[in-house]
């Protein structure tokens, strides 16, 4: 039956898989494993060809679009029921031209693809904080993570993109070459087409980077949130940091057998300058408050980069939302403390990414990015649980604890690639409404079907 299917997709080279075939669980599976979304066909894509190929064939029999990038949405959008899957895994190919400092990535590009062939170079492009994540929906929705500080957002680095429109087009989207569908791209890019190769701009990092991370128990909640928050809001340019709240130890050889699944809070402290400016801010959080244990080590970016990949296995149930803070005030900080000790599966936490830096250098209405950019904080409630019992539990426990921030964030909405389930109230607010007009104008322009909905949807402008 797949060849059948794949000699009627005119001009497709690729395979595309269907219930009748024996991999179809395999193809279809996503990282949230509790995702069981069952595509009608899923097209596996070599080349912008068969993408266009296959959303021709997409539209010419009815089928609703859904596209896999690196599959690692929470909410399953890269896999709709009874839909047309574009699956780009299979394109992953990255290149890098160390002489202009540019990357070419291909759309199906996992984080760990992106930084093993820029880091050939001591080169790197400030993407996400886990390695299996994809580079395509990371970038289109915003991108941060340890570099954010230095270098600001993945999509802040993006040079072009190649997209294939709804009606099979394939353009180049640059400041140059269609600039109001490149602005889009950056921040609300699963709208409006697929992204089969992104241009990054490079920046020097590595190859050995400096990590601290130190832990305090949950009974020093409170004074540990506290002293974390004034340390961070020190750092320069050339440190990230995440906050990782709520946190139990891992079971990981660099921490004392006896503190094993212990709950407490957590920060991460990553230099990307001197050993010894990093010693210095580390130091002067133990004096501050000494913590349970610690370690401070040189290591590979790479191995910073999935240094947490274990925190998210793939096939794990998981469910999420997020809110922006301007502060953690002490009303903050006390919230925090009294419900990340509400969780039930000791792999669930509360993350929270700092928003500065080079982060703020970019204007709010420059690109797209459902969020201002302004210093300030995204904390991610993230359920993460081994069974279907825990995920009840902590989908819980997540909306019970984003109700009881609500009231301390800047409004409803969030960063979109943390929006499991994106309503058009939050899904305006992210982006306020005068962005979300200009976007849905230009969705009108590029996708006036709506063929890309399954994501945090910009409705075409009537």
């Amino acid at each position: 039956m797949s060849d059948h299917i794949s000699s009627v997709i005119q001009g497709f080279s690729g395979r595309v898989v269907t219930a009748d075939d024996p991999d179809y669980d395999t193809v279809r599976a996503v990282w949230n494993g509790a995702i069981d979304h069952r595509p009608a066909l899923v097209a596996r894509c070599e080349s912008a060809e068969d993408v266009a190929a296959a959303l021709t064939a997409a539209r010419a029999r009815g089928l609703d679009v859904s596209v896999r990038g690196g599959g690692h949405n929470f909410a399953g959008n890269a896999v709709w029921p009874d839909s047309l899957t574009v699956d780009l895994s299979g394109m992953r190919a990255v290149r890098v031209d160390p002489v202009t400092r540019t990357a070419y990535c291909q759309g199906g590009a996992l984080l760990a693809d992106l930084d093993a062939a820029t880091q050939e170079h001591g080169l790197a492009v400030p993407a996400g904080t886990v390695s299996h994540t994809g580079v395509g929906g990371l970038t289109l929705g915003g991108g941060f993570g340890w570099l954010t500080p230095g270098h600001g957002l993945s999509m802040d680095n993006l040079v072009s993109a190649q997209v294939v429109l709804a009606d099979g087009r394939v353009v180049e989207a640059s400041l140059e070459s269609r600039p109001e569908l490149f602005w889009a791209l950056r921040g609300a890019g699963s709208n409006f087409g697929v992204v089969t190769e992104f241009r990054f701009a490079l920046h020097p990092v590595g190859p050995m980077v400096q990590m601290g991370l130190l832990f305090w128990p949950a009974e020093q909640g409170v004074q540990a949130l506290r002293t974390i928050r004034e340390a961070v809001a020190k750092l320069p340019r050339d440190m990230g940091a995440l906050l990782a709240v709520g946190l139990n130890a891992p079971p990981a050889p660099f921490v004392p057998q006896e503190h094993h699944l212990a709950p407490g809070h957590a920060v991460i402290i990553a230099g990307f300058g001197t050993a010894e400016d990093h010693a210095d801010v580390v130091d002067a959080l133990r004096r501050e408050l000494p913590p349970l244990f610690d370690v401070v080590t040189p290591m590979p970016y790479t191995a910073l980069q999935s240094m947490l990949d274990d925190a998210a296995p793939p096939g794990i149930l998981a469910y999420e939302r997020a809110l922006y803070l301007d502060e953690l005030t002490d009303d903050v900080v006390e919230v925090l403390a009294e419900f990340s000790g509400k969780k039930s599966s000791p792999l669930s936490f509360a993350p929270v990414f700092t928003m500065d830096g080079a982060y703020t250098d970019v204007a709010d209405d420059a690109t797209a990015f459902g969020g201002l950019r302004r210093p300030g904080f995204m904390v991610n409630f993230a359920c993460v649980a081994p069974t279907p019992e825990l995920l009840a539990a902590d989908t819980a426990w997540v909306k019970e604890f984003w109700a009881a921030l609500l009231p301390f964030a800047r409004d409803t909405g969030s960063y979109v690639n943390f929006m499991v389930e994106p309503d058009q109230e939050r899904i305006v607010a992210a982006y306020g409404a005068d962005k979300y007009r200009r976007l849905a104008k230009i969705k009108a322009e590029y996708d006036p079907e709506n063929v890309f909905r399954h994501n945090a949807n910009i409705k075409p402008a009537v």
